[in-house]
């Protein structure tokens, strides 16, 4: 079945027994994993993934994987992700199978009205299908207020629009920053409390671009020297917290780009479909940075800056010290892989 805007939330909040493939495509690709989520987490279930050439090779292996009893009775979703024409033939036999026991996801880029998997999913009845676009206005607004109440917040319109523009309207980043909100004001799902304004200058979670997201891309390219030098010219007293911010913005778009590469996909075709997405200035600063880190090193810069956040944002004082000496050491391991 097709999906809207409308009955989405629903269908991944109180999923079907009887759905068992979930088809989350279209540009906004970091609202179709962020589904792909609220739905792993909705089933209590175990990610496990499968790869997309995988299912090329041998169709069958989609519904041998989902009709598959789990030897601890732990509930499992297969993953697909990146996915797309490749998996239609696995599709197809996973509908047809007689019964499965895990249901199937698979993230896709934007899918030609001719995809064969796209006709599949939306003219099934165990199927559901569903276009993320990015949102603008008061549908972003919509947005940051809906991923807030997983985590306990309550969002006035003007302080989620202020969220959304300084997020770029990515639900990736937003529920990120969300998360941390959370955290930092004590909010939960039992016990829920206001987000204001005051909370955000506190932690910082407006992310300007300009030389803020300049230093995080001279330490992921590598740039020892230039970020020396930049790091040396920052004002006394300077913000932190905000350039650990666009260090993180920029491994977001880094991570899933870097995975798709490493399933078997060319560079050029990963850097055509992030499109808008990026500045048209920073795409070769951006593909240069795909090929200097593989999917496990952006995982433990991911793990090292979160940790610096961490610490800055229950700190007294920002300390100018701890986060240039990271930001070295990002630039430095980069540098030992040109």
């Amino acid at each position: 079945m097709k999906a809207s805007k409308a009955n989405i939330g629903r269908l991944v909040d109180q999923p079907g027994s009887d759905i068992r493939f979930y088809l989350f495509h279209g540009p906004d690709e970091a609202q179709s994993r962020a589904f792909g989520t609220r739905l792993l987490e909705t089933l209590g279930a175990t990610k496990s993934g499968v790869a997309g050439g995988a299912v090329k090779s041998d169709p069958a292996i989609l519904a041998d994987e989902a009709g598959a009893m789990s030897l601890f009775g732990v509930k499992r979703l297969i993953w697909i992700e990146p996915a797309g024409e490749e998996i239609a033939g696995g599709v197809e036999a996973l509908l047809e199978a007689n019964s499965t026991e895990s249901a199937v996801v698979a993230i896709s880029g934007a899918l030609r009205r001719t995809s064969n998997l796209l006709k599949l999913a939306e003219s099934s009845p165990l199927a559901v299908a569903f276009a993320a676009y990015a949102p603008e206005g008061a549908d972003a607004e919509r947005m940051v207020a809906e991923v807030g109440r997983r985590f306990g917040l309550k969002i006035s319109p003007p302080v989620a629009a202020r969220l959304a523009d300084a997020c770029g309207n990515d639900q990736a980043i937003v529920t990120q920053e969300l998360q941390k909100l959370a955290l930092y004001i004590d909010a939960s799902p039992q016990s829920p409390r206001e987000l204001d304004h005051d909370a955000i200058d506190a932690v910082g979670a407006d992310l300007p671009e300009g030389e803020v997201l300049h230093l995080a891309d001279l330490a992921l390219a590598g740039r020892v020297g230039d970020l020396s030098i930049e790091l040396s010219n920052l004002p006394a007293g300077a913000e932190s917290i905000p350039v650990v911010r666009a260090v993180q913005r920029r491994l977001l778009q880094l991570a899933p780009a870097r995975a798709r590469i490493e399933r078997g996909e060319s560079s050029d075709s990963v850097m055509t479909s992030l499109g808008k997405s990026l500045f048209w200035k920073d795409k070769p600063m951006v593909a240069k940075m795909l090929s200097m880190w593989d999917s496990t090193r952006l995982a433990k810069v991911a793990d090292r800056v979160g940790k610096l956040e961490s610490d800055l944002m229950f700190s007294p004082t920002p300390d100018q010290a701890a986060l240039g000496e990271e930001l070295i050491a990002i630039a430095r391991a980069a540098a030992s892989r040109r």
